[in-house]
């Protein structure tokens, strides 16, 4: 009587090590996707429990709360947003909530809307370094680059160390034109993130908007040795180096 199995054994006997191969590489891969599908599982989970939490107890902050935190996770910001302000019904001094609240706004794009929210969270928390600097952001995509730069400013004083904040402050400072101090900025990000390469390059292109060639192709070096290929792209064309673009140097540096 024919075997089924025989050609599967007889397959798995001849190639057998290449099989165990591609297993043993593929595992972590697995694991890992199943782990984002509990995990997946779990968010979705989440909103139904604290809804359930609600029915029997409807002043429950936490559930309100969890629950606007996993309705984000689900790309669900109107929903999240609704339930951070049952939560802030509750509990109005949560600067988290309110944090949290003002990011899921930022993601809609209702900028004024977050950075008022933002600021209730700074106004339960001076301390707190996250809202200041999404305050920032937000106020620079509406073109208040002044109170940005001050918004930055708070974010840095309490966390020093913040490169994001450097960086950014430097972007709204190199759109009102203070060069030097757009340098300096970038200077401080470059510090703490040393691998920061648009840092670098930005501060190139100050360099090179104010005439100087020894400090732009130093700089520019910075980000060229961090990825060649797309920083000489860049600086190709970019207008910010028009002023020192004939110099054998910065042609030297831009060509492969």
């Amino acid at each position: 009587m024919f075997n089924l199995l025989q050609p599967i054994v007889e397959f798995y006997t001849n190639y057998k090590d290449t099989i165990n191969n591609l297993l043993s590489g593929a595992f972590p891969a697995i694991v890992g996707y199943f782990g984002w599908l509990i995990w997946r599982h779990r968010q979705r989970r989440i909103p139904e429990k604290s809804y359930q939490a609600l029915k029997i107890k409807p002043d429950d902050y936490e559930a309100w709360y969890n629950g606007g935190n996993a309705l984000v996770n689900l790309g669900k910001l109107e929903e999240a947003i609704a339930s951070y302000d049952q939560a802030l019904k509750i509990k109005p001094d949560d600067h988290q909530a309110w944090y949290n609240r003002g990011i899921a706004l930022r993601n809609l794009e209702r900028l004024e809307e977050a950075i008022a929210s933002y600021d209730q969270a700074v106004s339960i928390k001076p301390d707190y370094h996250e809202p200041w600097y999404n305050r920032g952001i937000a106020l620079g995509n509406l073109g208040r680059l002044e109170e940005a730069i001050a918004s930055y400013d708070q974010a840095l004083e309490i966390k020093p160390d913040y490169h994001e904040a450097w960086y950014n402050r430097g972007i709204a400072l190199f759109n009102l034109a203070r060069l030097e101090e757009t340098i300096a900025s970038f200077e401080q990000a470059t510090k703490i993130k040393p691998d920061k390469g648009q840092a670098w390059y930005n501060k190139a292109c100050c360099y090179g908007l104010l005439g100087n060639v020894d400090l732009a192709i130093e700089n520019l070096q910075q980000p060229i040795n961090l990825n060649p290929d797309k920083y000489r792209e860049m600086a190709k064309t970019d207008t910010d180096f028009d002023n020192i673009r004939e110099d054998r140097q910065f042609q030297d540096l831009i060509s492969p």
